[in-house]
């Protein structure tokens, strides 16, 4: 906890050098001068290690990048605009054309897009395994794989790979290893420490914590994202800009507070739903129930506030109905935030084509805030009640 506060509080702040400011600055520029020719060519040769202009870095981002790279436990990181842009130049500087992409089916929508409709124009293919089963991968190994994309859990039935064979088993074909570790964040879970190679995250949701800033995080060995930052990073101009930085470094200063409230109220959230007779099944990687809980509790220290659950339903108005009824949960994507959130499945789909034998039809997706417990549960209550008069 000393290293957590350390990292959170300090490192990367030098306070004498901006008035002994508590509150690092916001270095709003485009660019910087030099006061001699020699700097600026040195600069121009090696722009990963000065500051030049802001579309690569920044004295504010890179106070938030080496906090982040700390809390991977890698050696750096890059931040970039959201967390669909850490996933495109995470990959695209993986692939090349021709090769072979492993990746855990139903990946996050935006990695799939890029997956189905971007890299096949570069002859680029992927391969979906369940990736709950090491074999899998194995199995879909081909002579020109080079990737294999992972996200564990994922973020709406909270499928988990294990992480350490997944990485044992690139590491033997010389493939590199990509995670998306937005459900644990690097407090809960840490995938470099287990052997994958970059691991990625929407800092939108927890570090930010506030739902005001969209941002992405790519951390990995220095020379792999200084490999990035000097091709995709720059390239794409997706880099964060530094107001929106220094709202991240404002969310970190109570990331492990929000989250021990957080993970302390979905406790009783779960056990409120579990034993609701107009619930199926709750769905959460720390609970007893949950089929991979030994490789999550081997994996991860923590599961924050992501639940999905089960509604009993035999149409879709009856879930509309219970996601209308709630007067405090909002209705919204994305999660990390204060505001607690519900999502519902069937809200991605024709009324007509939904299917109460299908239990995805009826999963609703809830985010668990800062709010009282009671406050939720109230509210909660007020939507089993709406869709109970419906009988």
């Amino acid at each position: 906890m000393d290293e957590l506060s350390f990292i959170l509080n300090e490192m990367g702040e030098h306070r004498d050098e901006y008035f002994r400011a508590v509150a690092p600055p916001i270095v709003q520029t485009s660019n910087f001068a030099f006061s001699n020719v020699a700097d600026l060519r040195k600069s121009f040769e090696d722009e990963y290690s000065t500051w030049l202009y802001s579309r690569g870095l920044n004295p504010t981002v890179e106070i938030l990048r080496k906090k982040l790279a700390a809390l991977d436990g890698a050696e750096d990181c890059l931040v970039f605009n959201s967390g669909a842009a850490a996933i495109f130049a995470a990959v695209l500087a993986n692939v090349k054309s021709g090769d072979h992409i492993v990746s855990v089916k139903n990946p996050y929508t935006w990695a799939m897009k890029m997956f189905e409709v971007i890299l096949p124009r570069f002859q680029v293919s992927v391969t979906y395994v369940d990736g709950t089963d090491t074999d899998h991968f194995a199995r879909a190994l081909q002579p020109n794989t080079t990737l294999i994309y992972l996200e564990s859990p994922n973020s709406w039935f909270y499928d988990l790979q294990d992480l350490r064979a997944v990485a044992a088993l690139a590491k033997k074909h010389g493939i590199v290893t990509i995670i998306d570790n937005s459900y644990c964040t690097p407090l809960y879970q840490k995938p470099i420490t287990m052997g994958i190679d970059l691991a990625l995250q929407s800092a939108t949701k927890y570090i930010s914590g506030h739902s005001d800033t969209v941002a992405g995080v790519l951390s990995g060995s220095r020379a792999m994202i200084e490999r990035i930052f000097n091709s995709e990073y720059m390239n794409i101009g997706s880099g964060i800009q530094p107001f929106n930085a220094w709202l991240l470094i404002r969310g970190l200063r109570t990331l492990p507070a929000r989250l021990e409230r957080i993970t302390r109220t979905t406790a009783e959230v779960i056990r409120f739903l579990q034993n609701h007779p107009r619930v199926d099944q709750v769905i959460f990687p720390l609970d007893p129930s949950f089929p991979q809980y030994e490789l999550a509790q081997s994996q991860m220290t923590g599961a924050c506030g992501l639940v999905t659950f089960y509604l009993k339903a035999e149409n879709c108005a009856t879930i509309e109905t219970f996601c209308n009824s709630l007067k405090h949960i909002l209705m919204a994507v994305s999660w990390g935030g204060y505001e607690s959130l519900i999502l519902p499945k069937c809200a991605g789909m024709p009324p007509e084509s939904f299917d109460p034998a299908n239990p995805a039809h009826r999963s609703l997706r809830l985010y668990v805030g800062l709010e009282d417990p009671d406050y939720l549960l109230t509210d909660l209550s007020r939507g089993f009640e709406a869709i109970n008069d419906l009988s």
